[in-house]
């Protein structure tokens, strides 16, 4: 099916961002397990799959409407260098990706592409109540009990 070509560009800035958001959690969760902080590594670990979940649903759709990805295009890392800096760095990534997830939805339900919109829906709650969420979260714990104990609460 041939789909409107503002939506696939959107789309395509999406999955941009996607794959960024994937590598972004990967570098993070490998740096934390070669810290020995192993819960934050399961879950940067578990946040990376679901990264590439996102994008694989978007090239899906994609296809589907005779648009071929690009998977050479991404959206720069931001890599941190320190656990606050990593949090910080994902978080704001995740408020990027909300952003883009809402104008997208309004320009997919402009165009009446109800499918991809219902499609990002999913993915906008997913990133606002998971991702940005437990990110929200790690920072706020620091604050509350310090770094030290942070850190040590992720071993």
């Amino acid at each position: 099916m041939q789909g409107n070509q503002r939506v696939i560009n959107t789309l395509k800035t999406l999955l941009a961002g996607e794959l960024a958001a994937r590598d972004q959690y990967f570098i993070h969760s490998r740096m934390y397990d070669d810290w020995g902080l192993s819960k934050l590594y399961e879950r940067l670990d578990h946040e990376r799959q679901e990264e590439t979940q996102h994008a694989d649903a978007i090239i899906k759709r994609l296809l589907f409407l005779e648009a071929q990805p690009d998977l050479n295009q991404q959206d720069s890392l931001n890599v941190g260098t320190d656990v606050v800096s990593m949090l910080k760095n994902d978080l704001a990534l995740e408020y990027k990706v909300v952003k883009a997830l809402r104008d997208a939805i309004k320009i997919c339900e402009e165009a009446l592409d109800y499918q991809s919109s219902a499609m990002l829906k999913i993915q906008l709650a997913d990133t606002e109540e998971d991702h940005a969420y437990w990110l929200e979260k790690q920072l706020g714990l620091i604050d509350k009990i310090g770094l030290a104990n942070y850190l040590q609460s992720q071993m």
